[in-house]
């Protein structure tokens, strides 16, 4: 494909501000697709102007000036035969001052406000012209662009590859057949050259069949990328261990519960996959408390019975904690040896624990990052489980796999997450994983009551955690999540736990947040599980892996400012002993804003991870949802996953289909929708 560089009309200068916005080849500039359209097909009288209304005048300046009161701003009124309006800028230059002189013949396009003179337009766009400049007859596309790069220079950029050579299809007619869709030149011409009578709100909302069709080409072109990773990992060779026998049957026959059909599907599953001599590539999904650790443990068995290692990494140490410590009580007594390594260990802890990793000793390691640094070698690792994979990178994953390559065999890997995923969202961003999904909760577990509480019945909710923990329970109490600022963060956390302090003093109150060092947060959530403390004031940092039966009530300040998935991860904290338990949502009336309101009505109404999870995708769309520049995964541009989501389940199919019969056109059609993003999935 050759570069813009190399094409005629494209400067030196033109071609380095469209790389400002990833634009190299003639593809890109093509995939370049605009923002929103102005209608600049027709003239309006100024007569004829209404209020709140776009639209287009002609007319000659019979008046300008710069005042100076109450601010410096640029005044001129223009006049046609019907009447007279006012354009008002607030930031100009000489330039433009000189270009309105009084007799000036403008055209101007912008929205129509009422003024303190009758109607005006401010900051409207403006040229100059003649009585027989002729007016556009095609919509005018309006681009994303970069500073110094005109809407003008887009444009003219865009006509010069908007050629036949440029616009060729790159798959057979069969893949569009029962779609009935334009073809790909007809679409991108549209889309960038509208007819004045093609219907505006059809090309806003992305409904039109031109913009379909684009959609559908980028749905097919991630899941062929995706698959085609997919088949590439099948190639690959892992250790293929049969079922574990003597481990798994001692293990279940010691645990206090048994397995619900939904573990013991998924269970079968992953055994499956680690029977196979070719990597197991797969994503476990579980809401919160649906026990995907004891399915995790039985996976990590089926190894450690034949000889391989087993690694799980969480991200963060109270999460890798909690593994340790649960993981360790059901293994040992089977005389499995586990290692712990996280970043906060002492030298000496550390230099042990890494020993009996390099030696075969420690047949399972878990951890946090740590167990991917350069100085972590594993004797045979077959396994890597990585819990709450979204909150790793690329990178992190990759290096953790390749702890295992010392074998020349790749270690399976089992990523776990307790942030349901919709289903739309699975079928795009996860193709090429195989997914398992644990969609009950073990018997036993009580449903957590969701109340809204305005701030200003504060004194009421003091009152409700006294009640709580004088019958014997435990309280969490969180503080805001503070984006601009983590140092105003810990400021509210710190004076949150002083007010808590004063406000019960017959209670002991404790602190975690995220700036404390390793040690000291353990040493607080220990006594918060000893019940040495009944009062936890903690950040967000116990949104994941926190398991305290005892605690029964939370309160989330400032409820209005979280995620639905971080809130119904924070609520998963309570609810998981035999006592009832509530969540206090507690919302500030003047600061929680219509999309506050939308996420706490869905957490209010609904205690269905996968419901809520959908609500997300819906409120925020996938890229907050995947913690995009985290996953390696190639984002959808033009498609959206809710609206499209007919046109996703074609390009699932067609995909297949097509991997089979077409490999020289997949090339091509990959090349002209990824051409900058093969590297997104190595992961």
């Amino acid at each position: 494909m050759r570069p813009l560089s190399e094409l005629r009309g494209f400067t030196p200068a033109l071609c380095s501000q469209l790389a400002k916005l990833g634009i190299h080849s003639p593809q890109a500039l093509l995939l370049h697709l605009p923002l929103r359209y102005l209608d600049e097909t027709q003239i309006t009288p100024i007569r004829d102007l209404r209020l709140g209304e776009q639209a287009q005048i002609e007319g000659v300046v019979v008046h300008h000036e710069v005042s100076y009161k109450p601010r410096k701003m640029l005044n001129v009124r223009v006049q046609d035969a019907s009447g007279i309006i006012n354009l008002r800028f607030l930031h100009f230059y000489p330039s433009q001052i000189a270009a309105m002189q009084t007799g000036t013949r403008l055209r101007v396009f912008g929205e129509v406000r009422p003024g303190f003179f009758g109607y005006e337009m401010v900051h409207p766009q403006q040229r100059k012209v003649t009585e027989d400049t002729p007016v556009n007859t095609a919509l005018t596309p309006v681009y994303p662009t970069t500073a110094g790069l005109s809407q003008n220079n887009i444009r003219k950029a865009v006509n010069l590859v908007l050629t036949p050579d440029h616009l060729q299809e790159t798959l057979p007619g069969w893949v569009y057949a029962s779609l009935q869709l334009p073809d790909f030149a007809s679409s991108l011409r549209l889309l960038h050259q509208p007819d004045p009578d093609v219907a505006l709100p059809a090309l806003e909302d992305r409904s039109h069949p031109a913009w379909q069709r684009l959609a559908y080409d980028e749905l097919l072109a991630q899941q062929l990328s995706m698959r085609q990773h997919y088949a590439r990992r099948k190639q690959a060779r892992a250790p293929a261990t049969p079922p574990s026998q003597a481990l798994a049957a001692r293990l279940l026959g010691n645990l206090p519960f048994a397995l619900t059909a939904a573990q013991q599907k998924v269970v079968a599953e992953i055994s499956h996959d680690l029977q196979q001599p070719h990597p197991m590539q797969r994503l476990l999904l579980g809401d919160v408390g649906s026990g995907k650790t004891i399915v995790a443990c039985l996976a990590a068995l089926q190894m450690i019975e034949h000889g391989w290692q087993v690694a799980m990494m969480a991200p963060t140490e109270i999460l890798a904690e909690q593994h340790y410590k649960k993981l360790s009580g059901w293994l040992q007594p089977l005389g499995i040896d586990i290692a712990w390594l996280t970043g906060g260990q002492n030298k000496k802890e550390r230099r042990q624990s890494l020993s009996r990793i390099a030696s075969g000793e420690a047949m399972l390691a878990v951890g946090t990052h740590a167990l991917f640094q350069e100085e972590v070698v594993f004797h045979k690792l077959g396994l890597a489980v990585v819990d709450e994979q979204h909150r790793f990178g690329v990178e992190q994953r990759l290096a953790l796999r390749k702890k295992g390559q010392l074998t020349s065999l790749e270690p399976h890997q089992l990523m776990m997450s307790a942030t349901p995923i919709p289903r739309t969202l699975s079928m795009s961003y996860y193709a090429d994983l195989d997914v398992s999904v644990i969609d009950e909760l073990p018997p036993g577990r009580t449903p957590v009551a969701t109340k809204l509480v305005a701030d200003d019945r504060r004194e009421e909710i003091l009152e409700r955690v006294r009640d709580a923990c004088a019958q014997g329970h435990q309280a969490y109490w969180v503080c805001p999540l503070i984006e601009e600022s983590e140092t105003l963060q810990l400021q509210t956390a710190n004076d949150t736990y002083a007010y808590m302090q004063a406000a019960f003093p017959e209670l002991q109150v404790g602190l975690v947040h995220g700036r404390m060092k390793a040690a000291e947060k353990q040493a607080v959530m220990q006594a918060f599980a000893a019940n040495d403390i009944q009062l936890l004031v903690a950040t967000t940092v116990i949104e994941v892996g926190v398991d305290v039966p005892n605690a029964s009530l939370m309160v989330i300040e400032h409820a209005e400012r979280m995620g639905l998935s971080q809130l119904h991860q924070l609520r998963g904290r309570v609810g998981r002993g035999a006592a009832k338990s509530t969540c206090i949502l507690l919302y500030s009336k003047q600061q929680c804003s219509q999309l506050g309101r939308a996420r706490l009505k869905v957490i209010y109404e609904s205690s269905d991870g996968f419901q809520i999870a959908q609500a997300d995708l819906h409120i925020r769309g996938p890229g907050e949802l995947l913690g995009t520049r985290q996953s390696g995964v190639p984002m959808l541009k033009i498609a959206d996953l809710e609206r499209d989501s007919a046109l996703l389940l074609q390009a699932k199919q067609v995909a297949d289909q097509l991997l089979r019969r077409e490999p020289a056109a997949i090339k091509a059609h990959l090349q002209r929708w990824l051409s900058q993003g093969e590297e997104w999935m190595k992961v």
